[in-house]
């Protein structure tokens, strides 16, 4: 930041403003005990709902307050977004109640479930443009058409009252509680969220730890803390694509530079062991951004026990064709699931050997690729093993090693591993 510059910090009032602003549109989302994981982490620990909003995460508010700060002017000329998640659908249902007219520019390989959301929200309000193969084609031809035909571009996270609508949460937290808040974690993608929620706790209840959290391979604000700067990422890692930027709002940085307690990464495998424990043991539907504040649990089981512990469920838009990665990326996170080279000896009872005499009781095959090219005295083929217990690997690899099955082990080798799997 340029030296003698004031940061932006969003004020009490003006976040009490956009809380009546947007009152009409975004629900009071229950702060709800979670006994479970309450139980599992010896702390009371709530989730802050943001999930059963109607379009089903956080980004109404900031979307809804910032379109409603317009002048009649901007109003009339309309306005644009780039976007193939959240921020979209809240641009789409706040053209539609504002009846302002907007663009959503989206990349061509958005899922066709996102397109039909998005337009379901906006309805004739809005009109849908599916342009390049990334976010950053998608955003580029927004900025074209601001610039041609004067229209005011809604940011997802770097704009002022789009972070004020954001902030409501942290407001709407402390008024459903009584007692003090240890600790809050929340999802960080481009900081909106972080930012508001952080300066309202750091004005009210200072003495709470905001901890923002990102993807292991998104980790482009916990760089920037690192580095003093805000740094873009050459690479990141899209999986959990609703905290997945290569760069951080300008404003986002600031504030949470000053105001987070602390900023960590989770494994994306670990985010997928949270999504489908919470699908299957409570009931809850979370898309993997919005499972990012729980899965940092594990990483402050120490320090969070016995205290007060919010985390914010930030959204629940997942599309379930994603179902079978999630699952494998969640055993292969636990170390359940492996992939090897297997060598086969080119003679009938091969494969009869290795299912009796080398798999364990309870291991699995799930992937078998196979195909003989060669005359070689061994054959080799892609398998996939799912395990009952971790400490059953080294005893498998044993066997196959005994009786010269082992080829090569892959999870280990991720460029040779996606190529196979």
């Amino acid at each position: 930041m340029e030296k003698g510059k004031t940061i932006y910090f969003p004020s009490i009032d003006n976040v009490k403003v956009a809380a009546d602003t947007i009152k009409k549109v975004s629900a009071v989302t229950p702060l709800s005990p979670s006994l479970r994981y309450s139980k599992q982490f010896d702390a009371n620990i709530l989730l802050k709902r943001e999930d059963l909003q109607q379009v089903r995460s956080y980004k109404i508010r900031g979307a809804y307050n910032k379109i409603s700060s317009l002048t009649a002017e901007e109003s009339a000329s309309g306005v644009v977004c780039a976007s193939a998640g959240n921020h979209a659908q809240g641009v789409a249902l706040s053209c539609k109640l504002l009846k302002i007219k907007g663009s959503i520019y989206m990349p061509a390989p958005t899922p066709n479930q996102k397109v039909e959301q998005v337009k379901m929200f906006g309805e004739d309000y809005i009109e849908i443009k599916l342009i390049g193969d990334t976010y950053d084609d998608a955003y580029n031809a927004a900025m074209k058409e601001c610039a041609e035909q004067k229209k005011t571009f809604i940011h997802p996270f770097n704009d002022e009252k789009v972070i004020e609508g954001q902030a409501t949460i942290g407001m709407e937290i402390l008024e459903q509680t009584t007692g003090p808040i240890d600790y809050v974690f929340i999802a960080v993608g481009g900081g909106g969220l972080a930012s508001g929620l952080s300066t309202v706790f750091k004005t009210l209840s200072p003495n709470t730890k905001i901890i923002g959290v990102e993807p292991e391979g998104a980790p482009s604000m916990k760089v920037s803390l690192q580095n003093g700067v805000n740094t873009e990422l050459d690479d990141i890692e899209k999986f959990i694509d609703g905290a997945a930027v290569k760069r951080v709002g300008d404003l986002t940085f600031e504030i949470c530079k000053a105001n987070l307690h602390d900023m960590i990464t989770v494994p994306e495998g670990k985010v997928c062991e949270t999504i489908l424990e919470l699908y299957n043991k409570d009931a809850i539907v979370v898309e993997p951004a919005g499972a990012l504040s729980i899965s940092a649990l594990d990483f402050y089981a120490e320090e969070i026990k016995g205290k007060n512990v919010v985390c914010v469920v930030s959204g629940s838009n997942n599309d379930i064709t994603r179902t079978a990665e999630i699952k494998e990326r969640a055993l292969l996170y636990a170390n359940l699931k492996h992939y090897f080279i297997v060598k086969f000896p080119q003679r009938a009872g091969a494969l009869r050997e290795f299912v009796v005499d080398i798999l364990g009781p309870n291991d699995d095959i799930t992937f078998f690729q196979y195909a003989k090219k060669t005359n070689r005295e061994n054959g080799s083929a892609v398998v996939g093993i799912q395990l009952k217990s971790s400490d059953d690997l080294e005893p498998l690899i044993t066997k196959m090693k005994q009786r010269n099955f082992f080829g090569d082990y892959l999870n280990n080798k991720p460029d040779l591993f996606q190529f196979l799997v």
